[in-house]
């Protein structure tokens, strides 16, 4: 006789995926400064400066990573920028961001 799965109990409901969690909360967005990466990040142990708004991103502070992915290389993780989860929302009313 065969062992019994213990992941999921006969009968039991079907869960969704979590696409977020699966993805490590990775998505493509687009906008009219260009084709960006953009991953949410809890917090780091580390200050990054917000190119929105030139203050710092604390340590520990969750907070979004973006980075281009038209450019002529395609993903240059180097060019990667940690924004303010506010910031990055708003940067379409500012215009083009700085680099």
């Amino acid at each position: 006789m065969g062992r019994r799965s213990t992941k999921r109990p006969y009968g039991a409901e079907h869960v969704e995926l979590d696409v977020d969690r699966a993805t490590g909360g990775r998505r493509s967005e687009s906008g009219a400064d260009g084709e960006w990466t953009v991953q949410q990040v809890r917090g780091s142990d580390r200050e990054y400066r917000c190119p929105g708004c030139d203050q710092l991103v604390g340590a520990g502070t969750a907070h979004v990573v973006a980075w281009r992915t038209d450019g002529l290389f395609g993903e240059a993780l180097d060019d990667r920028r940690h924004w303010h989860t506010s910031c990055w929302q708003a940067r379409a009313r500012r215009g083009p961001t700085r680099r």
